[in-house]
């Protein structure tokens, strides 16, 4: 410890002796280029070794450090030695301390810039381990709603406490603010009544992240649209419609209003398909293609498989087709599936069960062909005539 001081007090008597045989501005341009220049080498020195560990490992975090950190510490690291350096330049008090200041306020701006680049290296860190391709991610999910809410709120806090700290450097700012302190509590209440919405939506923002009504990519309807949550911020929620629109609802809305959630607990879902028939149909010949279908597809996830008769109306049966899917967007492609492949067998195999129109004229016997009267001649005295 005493050789570590008895060195430092010797290398600063030799950087004073040093700076006394230099013109004053040629020792300032020596040291902001030697501070600037150790600033950028350590900066190659630290993108070199991340470098070099991502090309070793898979593992894609030296890559998001890479991308995220890489322009901020091409700042910070020169303007930190620039700041450390600061004291052994030769130059006079009416034009070192507003330099100091200067950079000091450089320092914190470039500081709070990596402190939120860190958090998106952090959110990268995340999505990596909850990626959200997989069948069932709603753990993944509910990970991911929660941190975009908490990013947001934290860059918002970065940004209002860098700017606390800048402002607090300068003596006439501190003397306003103490100033205004006896006015607070009557500042408080005008605030609170202008700012009422605002808070409530940043409330509810923090209710919908912890208690999870809606997550990131569920699947909702809202006011008679169906989508995906696309994205989450601290007033407003972003929903991409299935027609590539875009749905801006207000956070509070979720509070407020019913909507309904499709995957608030599980992906997989059940979907319908009606149809309608005659009387002489044939359920269960039906009902057998209705499983040869389903077994002949991916879509199906093998859960329910029901096919009914759900009620008999004045001139058809209504026929229920009940299956199940993995998630919605599989449940309306294998709807189309199954409806057009009944509808299809209906027609080729059993063309008199589809819906008919029955006519009786004068009690007479009528035939069916293709759901069209067969009719005689009048002459034969045949009521069904087409010239009756």
């Amino acid at each position: 410890m005493l050789l570590s001081h008895n060195m430092r007090q010797q290398l600063q008597q030799q950087l004073a002796s040093l700076s006394d045989q230099m013109p004053d501005w040629l020792w300032n341009l020596i040291v902001i280029g030697a501070a600037i220049l150790i600033g950028i080498l350590l900066k190659l020195i630290i993108t070199a070794l991340l470098r070099h560990y991502k090309n070793v490992s898979d593992y894609s975090l030296f890559k998001s450090i890479l991308t995220h950190l890489g322009k901020p510490l091409d700042y910070f690291v020169p303007l930190f030695m620039l700041n450390l350096m600061l004291p052994i330049m030769k130059m006079s008090d009416a034009w070192l301390t507003p330099l100091d200041r200067v950079i000091n306020i450089l320092v914190i701006i470039t500081f709070a810039s990596l402190l939120i680049n860190s958090i998106k290296v952090f959110e990268d860190f995340v999505y990596f381990n909850y990626d959200l391709s997989k069948e069932d991610n709603l753990k993944e999910r509910k990970i991911r709603t929660q941190l975009q809410f908490i990013r947001k709120l934290a860059i918002v806090l970065i940004v209002l406490i860098t700017l606390s700290i800048i402002l607090l450097s300068f003596d006439s700012v501190r003397k306003i603010g103490a100033g205004l302190l006896t006015g607070v509590g009557i500042s408080g209440i005008i605030i609170g009544f202008a700012a009422q919405k605002s808070l409530g939506n940043l409330l509810a923002g923090f209710q919908i992240a912890f208690t999870q009504p809606i997550r990131i990519d569920d699947v909702l309807v809202v006011e008679g649209e169906w989508g995906r949550v696309e994205e989450i911020t601290l007033t407003y929620v972003v929903l991409s419609i299935w027609d590539q629109r875009r749905l801006i609802l207000p956070i509070n809305y979720f509070i407020e209003k019913p909507f309904q959630n499709w995957t608030r607990t599980t992906s997989e879902i059940l979907g319908t398909v009606f149809l309608y028939v005659d009387y002489t149909c044939p359920v269960e010949d039906i009902r057998t293609e209705f499983t040869r279908l389903l077994n002949q597809t991916p879509l199906w996830d093998k859960r329910v498989q029901v096919l009914q008769v759900t009620d008999a109306k004045e001139r058809t049966l209504e026929l229920r087709a009940l299956v199940s899917a993995r998630n919605s967007s599989q449940a309306f492609d294998l709807r189309c599936y199954i409806r057009e492949g009944l509808v299809r067998f209906i027609a080729d195999k059993h063309p008199q069960s589809l819906p008919l129109n029955r006519l009786a004229l004068d009690g007479g016997k009528m035939d069916f062909v293709d759901g069209i009267v067969k009719q005689d001649d009048v002459k034969t005295g045949n009521p069904n005539s087409p010239d009756k």
